[in-house]
């Protein structure tokens, strides 16, 4: 059974529809680490309002638990004045119809090291830079990815120079006087392509030439009539005899014709009696 004009159209126009209706999630700090006591706000940052996006997280305690039940509610925003270990978790937005947007893993700890790095995924090919601290000052630090080692940093961050997808992983760094940080997973993200335009196609020589020879052979039989129909629309009429005239004057003639013959006959009819 073939599906009529208005299923198409809906199936169409459903995926459009579902990407109007975004929401992305943001966080400041930008940073997926932070100590205990700190403020944190998270913030729904949606094409839609009216599509009732609000703020969950899944913790080690609730799931899928709103902000009324963790934070204050500012409008789009949920904020948590002074951050304990138990807030570290998943993060997202939901949408009324449950759609959902990107998710942040926050980590609250109530040690002495942290590892600042990006809250969001890192885009390919950019730059990014990772700071051990504690919360006075960096600290100069050792730090690894996926359990290995990188490098030893004396200032205390380190910067990854065009980022690849190799880059990704699980990173964390470890202070000798201070101690380890947490971990945290950074993403990274492949730029958006651009599409080139088309090329403009041009005429292959073959059409050029086939029209050039239409267009000389055309052009004298076209002027040619256009120079019979104006000298036809411009041709003197002012000594012509009017059609009546024409008619009646070889009708007066042959009638004239007519009337000598019927003379000539009596006449020679007159002379023979005679």
């Amino acid at each position: 059974m073939r599906p009529t004009s208005l299923t198409c159209l809906l199936l169409l126009s459903s995926p459009l529809c579902c990407t109007m209706n975004q929401a992305r999630l943001t966080v400041s700090p930008s940073s997926s680490q932070m100590f205990e006591g700190e403020f944190v706000s998270l913030s729904c940052e949606e094409d839609d309002s009216s599509a009732g996006w609000k703020l969950r997280r899944n913790t080690t305690r609730e799931t899928r638990k709103e902000c009324e039940d963790w934070g204050e509610s500012a409008g789009s925003s949920c904020n948590i004045t002074v951050t304990a270990p138990w807030d570290s978790g998943i993060y997202w937005c939901e949408s009324r119809e449950g759609a959902t947007s990107n998710s942040i893993n926050i980590t609250v700890t109530g040690g002495s090291v942290i590892l600042q790095s990006p809250v969001l995924p890192v885009m390919e090919g950019d730059d990014v830079t990772l700071h051990c601290k504690t919360e006075t000052s960096n600290l100069p630090a050792d730090f690894y990815k996926d359990g290995s080692l990188i490098r030893t940093e004396p200032a205390g961050h380190m910067t990854i120079h065009h980022v690849s997808r190799s880059e990704e992983g699980l990173y964390k760094c470890n202070s000798s006087s201070h101690g380890e940080s947490p971990s945290s997973w950074i993403s990274v993200t492949g730029k958006p392509t651009t599409t080139a335009p088309p090329p403009v196609s041009e005429a292959p020589p073959q059409l050029v030439f086939t029209l050039v020879c239409h267009l000389v052979v055309f052009c004298p039989y076209f002027i040619s009539t256009l120079l019979m129909v104006s000298l036809y629309r411009h041709r003197p009429t002012g000594n012509d005899p009017p059609v009546s005239m024409v008619m009646t004057q070889p009708i007066q003639a042959e009638q004239g014709l007519d009337d000598d013959y019927d003379d000539i006959i009596t006449s020679v009819t007159t002379e023979h009696h005679f």
